[in-house]
């Protein structure tokens, strides 16, 4: 298992067919992930088509995540926690000056993606919406959500089937309430 540090990120490739296993290592802890077909990095995991097709916003088990050309990205082949968010963006400097002004400006998610995908040609204005990993992000009767703190535990895990060849940006989120106020570690696996 490789792991990515607090407040960090990463991006690799992974090969149709590979399974990816990203992992909460101590517990309570978000990962953004971010996918692009590795043949055109204009082809972006999205959320609107997979809620469309999906027909719900609860993405666990069996779940295809599908990409803004309605392809099938990611196919989830096994999953510990069951709770994730794709609804929100990955969090950024604004971000922290917007909820989080008594802290310190953190570059976020955002940044790091940013950073860990410009070599395979992703340009900041190509992120999206991420498939936030452990994310709890209840939605109440009226619209209005809350960030709560991620109910995985350490050891648990989501697997996905990459369904095409991939660019992957991953995380170990920076976000406070993302993260119920701390920051730790995720670890993530290539297998097949």
């Amino acid at each position: 298992m490789i792991i990515i540090p607090p407040r960090s990120g990463t991006a690799f490739e992974i090969k149709h067919g590979q399974t990816l296993t990203v992992t909460d290592v101590e517990g309570v802890q978000v990962s953004d992930l971010l996918a692009f077909s590795a043949a055109d990095v204009r082809e972006a995991l999205s959320n609107g088509r997979t809620f469309d097709y999906a027909e719900s916003i609860r993405l666990t088990t069996g779940a295809v995540l599908y990409s803004n050309r309605s392809s099938p990205m990611l196919t989830i082949v096994e999953d510990t926690v069951g709770t994730h968010d794709f609804l929100l963006t990955p969090c950024s400097e604004a971000t922290f000056r917007h909820f989080y002004p008594e802290h310190p400006v953190h570059r976020g998610c955002f940044g790091n993606l940013a950073e860990a995908l410009a070599p395979f040609g992703v340009e900041p204005d190509m992120i999206g919406t991420a498939f936030n990993i452990f994310m709890n992000v209840p939605v109440a009767a009226d619209g209005s959500l809350s960030v709560e703190p991620p109910p995985s535990k350490a050891g648990d895990v989501i697997r996905l089937r990459a369904e095409m060849e991939l660019v992957v940006g991953l995380t170990a989120c920076s976000a406070y309430a993302s993260n119920g106020g701390s920051f730790k570690p995720i670890g993530y696996a290539i297998d097949g």
